[in-house]
């Protein structure tokens, strides 16, 4: 019997940290999900997950980032079937020049100050799986009574 499979849009973001424990932040210009969050975007058809949060931290924020680390997926059901996925990588090691892109300005920022931004949608909860070595997935999900987006940490 054949397994069923399901149509999935792989993305990513990446918790980049300096020597001095700031963390680097991107101001998010896109309205679908505008806000502070972390550096990242899709993964490209025939591209390792590695290879595309590397490229994705690069085009956003002018470093190349070293070894990054998947510490976590974040996933939620597309509208008209399949699923969303967000691999959420940690780099601690890096290499370039700060600069900004379209995507939005990016800036370096002590972790301590994070809450008195402006966070893009659920970046607060999402960053508890970054940070939580015993936490792995973000999941989004519908209640079945009431059709009601709930999610869970796991």
């Amino acid at each position: 019997m054949p397994h069923p499979t399901e149509h999935c849009e792989l993305t990513n973001l990446c918790m980049l940290t300096d020597d001095e424990g700031r963390i680097l932040v991107q101001d998010r210009t896109d309205p679908s999900w505008p806000g502070i969050c972390f550096p990242g975007g899709h993964v490209e058809p025939g591209e390792s997950f590695v290879e595309s949060v590397i490229r994705e931290v690069r085009e956003e924020t002018g470093l190349t980032i070293l070894d990054p680390i998947l510490c976590g997926i974040k996933q939620f059901p597309l509208q008209g079937g399949g699923r969303y996925v967000v691999l959420l990588f940690r780099a601690s090691r890096f290499t370039g020049t700060l600069t900004s892109s379209a995507e939005g300005e990016v800036f370096w920022l002590p972790r301590e100050e994070l809450e008195n931004c402006r966070l893009a949608p659920d970046f607060s909860e999402m960053l508890r799986v970054f940070e939580s070595p015993g936490l792995s997935e973000f999941y989004y999900y519908r209640e079945p009574e009431t059709g009601e987006w709930q999610h869970r940490l796991l």
